[in-house]
């Protein structure tokens, strides 16, 4: 049996524990929807600026999950996600980037990664996958938002692609978690996204889709992006994948397709605090 890679020390997000001890002064996590001051359909721990919630509400929101971590809020980076798969490379002038305002965050990312410390990368998510990248020896770390839009775009791959090309990285060097998202037991998708998908040419790989009937497909993304991460070069003892469905976990989590669109958004996270 595979473990869960995450593990729920605090209401209101999980944790990576067997990356914890990878680099000193490393935190990572997900949020959860527990623990915040929202209501209604965003009910408590929004923490998504570009949802119909109250603002302030989200803002605090945002400052309570910073203040359970050492990186201060000012120092938090968000991106004005768009489901594309460009890579930004983020320094400390980008620090405080997104913080009252979605679209004050990086233009038109949906990955971005440093190797800065004090600097704590944060994506929204409510059941696109979130990807984790982690090179120790180097100190890189890296997040990813991957929808299937994202996803056939090979956005882990080209998180990747970067690190090779830009930091010298090898990739056989790299660690990757693939996060809480919706799983196959609840994404239904059509021959349009299957075509998109059989244009990647995996075939060698477990296949990520079943067709349950005609123009109706169950898609376990987290699949498609590690067999993804796979075929760009990561070994796949390096890669940890989250069994809980955002979907399914009804308590826990936020979903789109679940709550047809009125609901909030998680957030993945990860920085290194240099002080600890």
């Amino acid at each position: 049996m595979i473990s869960e890679p995450f593990q729920q020390n605090d209401k209101s997000f999980l944790t990576i524990e067997k990356w914890i001890s990878k680099i000193k002064g490393l935190e990572v996590g997900f949020t959860t929807k527990l623990g915040g001051v929202s209501k209604n359909h965003y009910s408590s721990l929004n923490l998504g600026l570009h949802v119909q919630d109250d603002q302030n509400d989200c803002i605090t929101n945002r400052k309570i999950i910073s203040s359970k971590t050492s990186i201060p809020y000012e120092n938090w980076v968000f991106a004005e996600q768009v489901h594309g798969n460009r890579i930004e490379a983020i320094t400390e002038r980008d620090r405080g980037r997104g913080l009252l305002s979605y679209e004050q965050g990086i233009p038109k990312c949906d990955g971005f990664y440093t190797h800065n410390p004090n600097i704590m990368l944060s994506l929204c998510f409510a059941d696109c996958v979130p990807l984790y990248f982690l090179e120790p020896n180097r100190e890189l770390i890296g997040l990813a938002h991957a929808g299937w839009k994202g996803t056939v775009k090979n956005i882990g791959g080209e998180m990747v692609k970067t690190w090779i090309d830009r930091e010298g990285v090898n990739p056989s060097e790299i660690m990757a978690v693939i996060g809480p998202s919706i799983g196959g037991c609840c994404y239904i998708v059509d021959d349009k996204v299957i075509t998109a998908i059989q244009e990647l040419k995996l075939q060698e790989y477990p296949s990520p889709y079943v067709q349950i009937s005609s123009n109706q497909y169950k898609l376990n993304l987290k699949q498609l992006n590690k067999n993804l991460l796979l075929e760009s070069g990561i070994k796949e003892e390096n890669i940890m994948v989250s069994r809980l469905c955002t979907c399914c976990e009804k308590e826990l989590f936020f979903s789109h397709r679940r709550d047809d669109g009125k609901t909030g958004r998680m957030l993945s996270f990860i920085g290194i605090n240099r002080e600890a």
